[in-house]
């Protein structure tokens, strides 16, 4: 990243240089352009003057000018570089200062003389690329047919460039160098903040950064939570597992060893048989379950469809009243006909753990409501119990694996501690929220609310057309 930035500062800077430089020549040239044009008027002012004795009649009236003129226009320029020509109207030639004696061409067409001729001045710059030089000249109209024309000789702006180089090269090697200092500490600077971050583990709330990074600084930071969070979650999963799987292994194990050391005859074998069963029966519960929320931790998106909810939780109550009456619970059904779009399979799980947990922990003769109703524009499942109830201080973390209320009553029954996890899990991919209301002593209830719902009335068998399949995410 350091290297990166370097470079990228060190190009910035050429460019800058270079870009500058001839900038300030293109200036610069334009300034000295303007300057000889205002020196050339002002020399060709001074010397109209001189021939038109300051009254602008003397060219006028002696068409051919005495030597004595002559000799004044060279004395007057001579030294300086600057050549004097007079222009008759028509464009003759009748006087030039480096061609005396030379009879020269007509010069009715330059455009200096003809804008002379027109406005009372004009000038123009004509340049000589094979010896890159320009020469600027300035015509003055002194009086009606008479044009009086300075021009001087001068570097073209690739001369000039030319001439300069070399102070041009040195000052460029000088500021690059100066630019490669700079973007040496700007860099390690504007990298230091970073490079601290990168190299601590730990992020301290006192330590100084760039504003723009702290957005960016608070998401790592709630990440890097998460992932210690998580990593804390799967070593608790992991003992919490094996201490499952564990005990009706050892069980299992225990009374194996009675029968084949035939340490069990009869009605005890019989017995031990009977636990050896019940322990097989617990331990291919728990497996399941740890399976099921293996998938469903890892699972993306699903295939979902209409599925008329009270319909299908009718079937569940259905389905688990002999197994309420055996606890000596009554179960019973109260709701509306409700549409949601879900995946069927994954909500008749939801169902049957939570009624079966309702009817687990409840006491003889309680009492186990399944309704199906609307709330706010969502539909709501609600399970209902009249049993035990949970304390305040457990009902955040009811629906975490493994975790038990009362561990010893949980044995009792026969469950896993994994039903309100699994529950919880299906609810996330379909953007459910589950909330828990439990009073203990008195029952609890948990309320499942889907949001999108379809229009009542649809039988359960309906499902969406084509081009209303959707994909239930995570």
């Amino acid at each position: 990243m350091r290297r990166r930035i370097y470079i990228q500062l060190m190009a910035v800077s050429g460019v800058a240089i270079f870009a500058t430089l001839l900038l300030v020549t293109a200036v610069y040239y334009e300034v000295f352009e303007r300057q000889v044009f205002e020196d050339l008027k002002t020399c060709t002012g001074f010397l109209a003057g001189i021939l038109t004795g300051g009254d602008g009649n003397k060219a006028g009236e002696h068409p051919e000018l005495e030597p004595g003129d002559f000799y004044l226009l060279d004395r007057a320029v001579g030294g300086q570089g600057i050549r004097i020509t007079l222009i008759k109207e028509g464009g003759e030639v009748v006087f030039d200062s480096e061609a005396q004696g030379e009879i020269l061409g007509n010069h009715g067409d330059r455009a200096e003389v003809v804008d002379a001729f027109a406005a009372g001045e004009g000038w123009m710059v004509r340049n000589s690329p094979t010896f890159h030089k320009n020469t600027f000249y300035y015509a003055l109209r002194i009086n009606q047919d008479t044009v009086l024309r300075a021009a001087k000789e001068a570097d073209s702006i690739f001369g000039v460039f030319t001439g300069v180089l070399p102070m041009i090269l040195f000052l460029s090697l000088l500021l690059f160098a100066l630019c490669m200092l700079l973007a040496h500490i700007l860099t390690r600077r504007l990298v230091a903040p970073i490079e601290r971050l990168a190299g601590e583990s730990g992020f301290s709330g006192g330590q100084k950064v760039y504003r723009e990074l702290e957005p960016f600084l608070q998401t790592i930071h709630k990440q890097h939570e998460d992932i210690l969070q998580s990593a804390k979650m799967r070593q608790e999963f992991t003992a919490n597992v094996s201490h499952e799987l564990k005990t009706p292994l050892a069980s299992i194990q225990g009374y194996a060893e009675l029968i084949e050391n035939g340490m069990a005859e009869g009605e005890d074998a019989k017995r031990f048989a009977g636990e050896i069963g019940r322990s097989s029966k617990r331990l291919l519960a728990l497996i399941n379950d740890i399976l099921r929320l293996s998938e469903l931790d890892v699972q993306e998106d699903l295939e979902c469809e209409a599925v008329e909810l009270s319909g299908l939780a009718k079937t569940c109550v259905d389905m688990l009243w002999l197994n309420a009456n055996k606890h000596g619970v009554k179960l019973c059904f109260l709701g509306e006909e409700h549409v949601i779009l879900a995946n069927r399979g994954m909500m008749e799980e939801l169902l049957f753990n939570l009624v079966d947990n309702a009817i687990r922990y409840n006491r003889r003769g309680g009492k186990v409501v399944v309704k199906v109703c609307e709330e706010n524009g969502e539909v709501c499942l609600i399970v209902e119990d009249t049993g035990i109830g949970i304390e305040k201080k457990h009902q955040e973390r009811i629906f975490e694996r493994f975790y038990r209320v009362d561990k010893s009553r949980s044995k009792e029954t026969g469950g896993t501690g994994l039903g309100l996890a699994i529950v919880r899990h299906i609810a996330i991919c379909h953007g459910a929220q589950v909330k828990l209301f439990s009073k203990p002593g008195e029952g609890t209830q948990i309320t499942v609310y889907f949001a999108g719902r379809k229009e009542r009335g649809q039988e359960s068998g309906d499902s969406l057309p084509a081009e209303e399949k959707n994909i239930c995410k995570k």
